[in-house]
């Protein structure tokens, strides 16, 4: 069995990296790696180091065990003193007295992690507007990719007609157990199944037009309504035109603006000024001349 990677190295950030940075360096490398994009052999792999990564590392308990004890610490394993199961059993193995004696005297403490709700990535882009364009407002149309939901399977990843499977890791719970047993008595710890995603079904008959993925990357021109008065470099939310989830909502795509700088026009605030050039006759005589206004 190959030995796992460590999960910051995975991810390219340090050990003591905010979540931000956590979250900004998946979003890079998982649009990077994403095997509807990068056609190289060895991506989907990556792909998946790359997802068991982050859904460590952006837990905080799950990265504080892993910092503390490692791969086997963020439930990936047998840790010390326990073990994990998909249908429960016996903590100690072969039916040992110590389990009764521990239940007796402290009894059982769970710990369980749910499954939040999915939610398609956040997605960037940018749209320059003339100077005219920023004081009017104006409709601008942009073109992106994004991973949307497979026109075929709508996004439950089967052949039309298929039906699933249970999981045969969790037994169709969707969570995996690991037992620790403790001088305070047995903590139960469940966590999501990394074999089903937490679904406790697998699929078994892919789709073929996404692969069993769900998704697939598709171009689209969306029309960006620019209010009047907006200023350079503000940020635009398009809620729900970011990537499709699986089961969950899509994420917000974020259009940054940019205004071209104007021949004689300048704004400041709300006040819009004027640099009008003169020659020199004109400057030392005076003279009539036709001022621009913004219209």
């Amino acid at each position: 069995m190959a030995v796992k990677r460590d999960y910051y190295e995975v991810l390219g950030v340090s050990r003591n990296a905010s979540a931000e940075e956590i979250r900004r360096a998946y979003r890079r490398l998982a649009r990077q790696y994403h095997p509807d994009v990068n056609k190289d052999p060895e991506a989907e792999e990556r792909f998946k180091e790359i997802n068991e990564a982050y859904e460590v590392l952006s837990d905080e308990q799950r990265r504080a065990a892993y910092d503390r004890f490692g791969h086997a610490g963020a439930g990936a394993g047998v840790g010390a003193g326990g073990f994990e199961t998909g249908m429960g059993g016996d903590p100690f193995g072969f039916g040992s007295p110590f389990s009764d004696l521990f239940e007796t005297f402290f009894g059982g403490m769970t710990v369980g992690t749910r499954r939040r709700p999915s939610r398609g990535a956040d997605l960037e882009a940018e749209v320059t507007l003339d100077f005219e364009e920023a004081v009017f407002g104006a409709e601008k149309e942009i073109e992106i990719e994004r991973l949307e939901l497979c026109p075929d399977c709508r996004g439950t990843r089967m052949r039309y007609g298929a039906q699933p499977s249970v999981c045969p890791v969790c037994g169709g719970t969707g969570q995996v157990r690991r037992y620790q047993n403790t001088i305070l008595g047995q903590m139960i710890t469940a966590t999501t199944c990394s074999h089903c995603g937490g679904e406790g079904r697998v699929v078994t008959d892919p789709c073929p037009t996404c692969r069993g993925r769900g998704r697939t990357v598709r171009k689209r021109t969306l029309s960006v309504t620019i209010p009047p008065g907006v200023e350079d470099d503000v940020t635009l939310r398009l809620t729900g035109e970011g990537e499709h989830a699986l089961g969950g909502v899509a994420g917000n795509l974020y259009v940054r603006v940019r205004v071209r700088p104007h021949e004689f026009f300048r704004r400041q605030g709300t006040q819009i000024y004027l640099d009008l050039p003169v020659n020199i006759v004109q400057a030392a005589l005076g003279a009539e001349i036709e001022v621009p206004t913004v219209d």
